[in-house]
């Protein structure tokens, strides 16, 4: 996910621990590799390469993600399973605050140091890094055969200007979290259209047996325009033209959606008013609390909703599809996160190394195990083991390999700016039409540039 921009932007301050960690990485190697370890194996008669018993320094930025484990654990696992090279983890904040997880990478990718070697980005940033040429094209290192080893979605999502520029690690999207034993208290199945959302989640709020019918995520960041993505396009509408050329958003389908969220807080009051400052954990919280019936979010919860340690509703939680309209289909946000390496690194080979490691099957196996993020690879999901401890990978698998991608274009980065603005202050005023109207105009005014 991406709300951030191409140089700096209003709470950049905010980057400036993330960026400070990253330059403290960037001047240690230049001291490593300058005067300091150059006169240290001087003075052991030994070459410079000797440090760190011959192994090639990288560093890996990566977002923060939450499960069973960290990733600074699983990097201590590429550290100890070889010895040729040697990653430094930096940990930026997790993909709920992607502003400061872009502008992180923006400011170290445009300096052109090397530094950091590899990286994780989430999906909408991919033309934007490969077009300013900060992301190393892959196709020398991970062939066709290789490339087929993932789903082609993702390697579609990957390539850039017919150049592959990232390597598939995993796929996300939007899902309903449901409460099977509410739905069965008053005799309901999982919703197919939003109608039936709203009709099923009044009648569990009447019985009070939850306090909320419906969570979702209306803050001004990037998962509001996930949001965003999945109302609309379940409506049959978009955000953009096929061409790219021009904005959507004020048409009479989007229109309607941006509608019906604004009518889950004040007419059906499935949502709280809460919901328009919540991003994924603070919707999240209250559902595993037992106070909510149904909840818009990521594959992750599945994991912390059925974990009896952290969750009140373990064993009473299911996973489908979100609704759609009438006459429409269901649609998920394509999500995730993927690799890409600095097109300035010294270190391609290690990189390489670290990345085809990272991105094997037994790695993403254990990623999804542990953190309960989906593969990309097909044949992880076919593993006995990842059937037994994450069933609903399966169950959804059609709905992570078909979901619906945000607004393609090299000026995410910007659109994305205008889109959370514009919908935001429709949602918090209530002039639906007026302010997509504005915000149309002003993602036109940035595509059609």
């Amino acid at each position: 996910m991406s709300d951030g921009q191409s140089g700096l932007v209003p709470g950049a301050e905010a980057t400036a621990p993330l960026a400070k960690s990253l330059d403290i990485l960037t001047d240690r190697r230049k001291f490593l590799l300058g005067t300091g370890l150059a006169a240290g194996a001087l003075a052991l008669g030994r070459p410079v390469r000797a440090r760190a018993a011959g192994r090639t320094e990288i560093t890996f930025a990566s977002a923060k993600f939450f499960g069973k484990e960290t990733m600074a654990q699983v990097v201590d696992a590429y550290n100890q399973a070889q010895s040729k090279v040697h990653v430094t983890y930096v940990e930026l904040p997790p993909p709920s605050s992607s502003t400061e997880v872009h502008q992180a990478l923006v400011q170290q990718l445009a300096r052109r140091t090397g530094t950091p070697d590899v990286f994780t980005q989430d999906v909408v940033w991919i033309a934007e890094f490969a077009g300013a040429g900060w992301a190393l094209a892959l196709d020398q290192y991970f062939d066709a055969s290789v490339r087929s080893q993932f789903f082609p979605g993702t390697v579609a999502a990957c390539t850039y200007k017919d150049k592959l520029t990232a390597l598939p690690w995993y796929v996300d999207s939007g899902m309903l979290y449901y409460r099977t034993d509410l739905l069965e208290g008053i005799g309901a199945k999982p919703p197919e259209t939003w109608d039936d959302l709203v009709a099923t989640a009044q009648a569990i709020q009447k019985s009070g047996k939850a306090d909320f019918g419906y969570l979702w995520q209306g803050k001004q960041a990037e998962v509001l325009v996930c949001d965003l993505v999945e109302v609309i396009a379940s409506n049959g509408g978009s955000i953009l033209s096929a061409d790219g050329r021009s904005g959507t958003l004020n048409d009479e389908k989007a229109v309607a959606a941006v509608q019906f969220l604004a009518d889950t807080i004040n007419k059906s009051k499935i949502s709280p008013s809460d919901v328009l400052s919540w991003d994924e954990e603070p919707s999240r919280q209250p559902f595993t609390a037992g106070r909510a019936a149904f909840l818009r979010n990521w594959s992750y919860v599945y994991g912390i909703a059925q974990d009896p340690s952290a969750s009140s509703v373990a064993g009473k939680v299911g996973v489908v599809p979100l609704p759609h309209f009438a006459g429409g289909k269901s649609a998920a946000c394509l999500g995730g996160y993927q690799y890409g390496v600095n097109a300035a690194t010294k270190n391609r080979e290690a990189a390489i190394d670290f990345l085809t490691w990272m991105s094997s099957p037994a790695t993403q196996l254990h990623f999804a195990l542990q953190l309960g993020i989906a593969p990309t690879r097909p044949e992880v999901f076919e593993d006995a083991q990842l059937g037994k401890e994450q069933p609903f990978m399966k169950q959804l698998k059609s709905v992570f390999t078909g979901a619906t991608p945000r607004p393609v274009t090299p000026k995410y980065a910007q659109v994305t700016l205008a889109i959370q603005s514009g919908v935001s202050k429709a949602l918090v005023t209530g002039n639906i039409k007026a302010e997509l109207d504005a915000a149309n105009a002003k993602i036109t005014s940035i595509v059609a540039a």
